[in-house]
Formats: structure tokens, C-alpha cells, sequence
């Protein structure tokens, strides 16, 4: 007879990858043991294995459930009611908030894709290509005048540049600091402006046809 699976199972999963993220941001992955981690949860590395049957298992699950959680983001904030540029606006409001409290996640994501086997990588990069075609797409929908197909992956890198390393510098403490809130009003004046004050394709194009006749 199959084993039933327990109640707490998916629960008991979460606990462990909340608490290998937090070891990976703090030692790197492959500083990071199954034995570590065992005792990071307070558990046996049989009961780990339970769960798990080994630590990459443990790095995909986690980088899968976190890239699926920043496209269901995306998605929704895509879809949500309002202006186009509302909902650029919106998803950089969303994703800074989401990066907030998931910085070891984050942390993993930057810094371990690379120990994954192929099979389990190349899913994980999928769902990355996958974020950056959302948020493409929202500021292609937020400025049609102003992003083509020369521009457009250099403008949604460009915004990535500006959220994806916060965990890095941005750390609030109640002590007057910048919040994330506070510096994603930042990013969206800077970026979005930005944008404004970029060239329509048209002004572009006739400019570019200007300076070859000289």
C-alpha cells in the first residue's frame, strides 16, 4: 500500500527551504551541507531525506517555487486593472515588496542556478526568461512610442539593474533608512521619467535619417 502522505508534508517542505535559502545566502551553496541543514531544522539528515533526496532537490524546489511566485507576480500585475503605465508602475511596487521579504531566495537565485544539472537548470532559466518577457512587455505596453526592438532588452535590463541587487546595499533597520517602499518611489520616478524623456521612435528615426545625409 502507497504510504499516505502526512497533512503537515508541504508545510514541513516550506520550513526546510526557508531555512536552506537562509544557509545558502549565509555560507554559498556549496559550503552548505545536508548535515548543516539537518541541523539548521533541528532534525535528523534521515528525516531531511524524507523530504528531500538531496540537496540539489532541495536548491531546485526552492528556485522553482520562488521563479513561479515572481510570474504569477508579473502575470498579475499584467493583467490588473488600470492604465498601462499604472501597471508598470504597479510592478515595480510588487516586485521591490516581494524582494523584500524573499532576499535569500533572491540570493540564491543570482548565485546558485549554476550548481543545478542541466535538466533542473534549464527550467529554472526558462522561468527567468520568462520574468524578463513580462516586465519587457509591460514597458513596451507603458511607452509603444518609445521601445522597438533595438532598445527593448536594454530598457528591461536596465530596470532589472536598478531592483535586482537591493539586497545587496538596501537593508531598512527602523533607523531612518530608505524602505523598500520608499526606494521603489525612487525607482519608478527615475525609470519611468526616464522614459518620458526618451525620443519617440518616429523623432528617432528622423533624426538617425538627418544625421546620415551629413
Amino acid at each position: 500500500m502507497a504510504r499516505t502522505r502526512a497533512s503537515d508534508h508541504d508545510l514541513q517542505r516550506e520550513e526546510i527551504l526557508e531555512v536552506a535559502a537562509r544557509a545558502f545566502a549565509a555560507r554559498s551553496y556549496p559550503g552548505t551541507s545536508m548535515n548543516d541543514l539537518a541541523q539548521a531544522c533541528g532534525t535528523s539528515k534521515a528525516r531531511l531525506y524524507h523530504y528531500y533526496p538531496g540537496k540539489d532537490a532541495i536548491l531546485f524546489d526552492l528556485l522553482e517555487r520562488y521563479t513561479g511566485r515572481l510570474i504569477a507576480i508579473a502575470t498579475r500585475e499584467a493583467a490588473a486593472p488600470g492604465t498601462p503605465q499604472a501597471r508598470l508602475r504597479q510592478l515595480i511596487h510588487a516586485f521591490l515588496a516581494e524582494y523584500e521579504h524573499s532576499q535569500t531566495r533572491h540570493i540564491a537565485l543570482l548565485n546558485d542556478v549554476k550548481f543545478l544539472d542541466p535538466a533542473q537548470r534549464e527550467p529554472i532559466l526558462a522561468a527567468q526568461r520568462r520574468v524578463v518577457e513580462l516586465f519587457a512587455k509591460a514597458i513596451g505596453a507603458a511607452y509603444p512610442q518609445r521601445v522597438d526592438d533595438i532598445n527593448r532588452t536594454a530598457l528591461t535590463m536596465l530596470l532589472f539593474g536598478m531592483i535586482n541587487w537591493t539586497f545587496t546595499w538596501l537593508k531598512p533597520d527602523g533607523g531612518g533608512r530608505l524602505s523598500y517602499a520608499d526606494f521603489a518611489q525612487l525607482v519608478e520616478a527615475v525609470f519611468m521619467r526616464g522614459m518620458q524623456g526618451l525620443p519617440a521612435r518616429a523623432d528617432a528615426e528622423v533624426a538617425g535619417a538627418v544625421r546620415s545625409t551629413h
